[in-house]
């Protein structure tokens, strides 16, 4: 059947529903050449249509061990082509998988075209469909949908309970970790490193986490606009005049800068792919980043007591920072995504070393 994937600023693209179905969302993309399953089953995609550049998708198949959370979160996926015939050892083939997971799926339209769209004039609202109503009416509704600043998705993902996570081998800290939306990969590097793990929903107040006298705090990922989170930022600030060591990481770290008194904005197209580099202002470093996020720092709001600390080369925008005579640790980036494949695994070690 044919569908489309419509923009709010008029543009339409044909082609073929390989799952049918009508979502409407943030369309963004990613430059991934792989993870297509990691990316599908991450919470930081709520409300988000997601285009791939790499042409073809799906090669090496699904399998549950790559999966990020426990369902599918993108509202819609679309790729030049998608595999039809496997060559990996994966479980299922990704159409199978996305029928299974109700997630509408488009192939065959012209994706460089689309993603040059959005780079020129930055992620927009849009919808993917199957539906046979006309392009004017369709386009109409796109532009009665809400955008992405203003919105508080955390909510959506989180966990509904705290729960526990053994270490591998012996324990060396407990931590906490707020889950905003955590990639499963994240807590798995965390307990590798020897940690005991209590994973919390995202709206448990700062007493109750300290009263479980952890040795430190991890601040997940997430969806969503940052600023709306009042309720949580003040509860991250209470965690910050504690002096208990807290990690953010993406969302995480976005909500650490503004309780310290700092200012996010949106990106014109965000950050979307495993192959970010990002220069550490300290050594001169060059890591290649996974990474995923609309909305960024902005460096000039920052505290004087803290300063970037990591780069991004393509636009320059703040990829990690550090308050002078505080133990907090955060990085816009994903630092246990391995695209490097280990340029950032060092983060948890170091944390783990503070905390202990």
């Amino acid at each position: 059947m044919s569908g489309r994937l419509i923009l709010e600023d008029g543009s339409v693209f044909h082609g073929e529903s390989l799952v049918e179905g009508s979502r409407f969302a943030e369309i963004v993309f990613n430059t991934s050449m792989t993870g297509y399953q990691e990316i599908l089953t991450d919470p930081s995609y709520r409300g988000q249509i997601v285009i791939m550049t790499q042409p073809h998708i799906g090669n090496y198949g699904t399998c549950d061990a790559a999966e990020e959370s426990h369902r599918v979160w993108v509202e819609g996926f679309v790729a030049r082509e998608f595999t039809r015939r496997r060559s990996g050892t994966g479980d299922t083939d990704l159409g199978a998988y996305l029928r299974t997971n109700g997630v509408p799926a488009l192939a065959g339209i012209d994706t460089r075209a689309a993603v040059r769209r959005l780079r020129d004039f930055g992620s927009m609202r849009g919808m993917i469909t199957s539906c046979r109503r006309s392009d004017a009416e369709l386009i109409g509704e796109v532009r009665q949908q809400p955008t992405m600043e203003g919105r508080a998705l955390v909510d959506e993902v989180t966990c509904e309970a705290r729960y526990e996570m053994e270490p591998e081998g012996e324990e060396k800290v407990r931590l906490a970790v707020y889950d905003f939306g955590v990639k499963r990969n994240i807590l798995r590097s965390l307990v590798r490193h020897g940690a005991r793990v209590t994973v919390l929903p995202a709206r448990t107040p700062a007493s109750e986490c300290l009263a479980l006298g952890v040795d430190g705090v991890v601040l997940s990922n997430g969806p969503g606009d940052p600023e709306p989170l009042r309720a949580i930022i003040r509860e991250v600030r209470e965690l910050i005049e504690a002096r208990v060591p807290v990690f953010g990481i993406c969302l995480g770290h976005q909500l650490l800068g503004l309780a310290l008194g700092g200012r996010t904005f949106k990106l014109k197209f965000g950050h979307h792919g495993g192959n970010q580099p990002v220069r550490d202002e300290d050594t001169g470093r060059i890591s290649i980043t996974s990474q995923n996020h609309g909305f960024a720092l902005d460096a000039d709001s920052l505290p004087d007591d803290c300063r970037v600390a990591a780069v991004n080369l393509n636009d320059g925008t703040v990829e990690a920072f550090k308050a002078e005579g505080r133990p907090i640790f955060s990085v816009q980036y994903h630092p246990e995504a391995a695209p490097g494949p280990h340029d950032a695994a060092r983060l948890f070690g170091e944390f783990l070393q503070v905390c202990g």
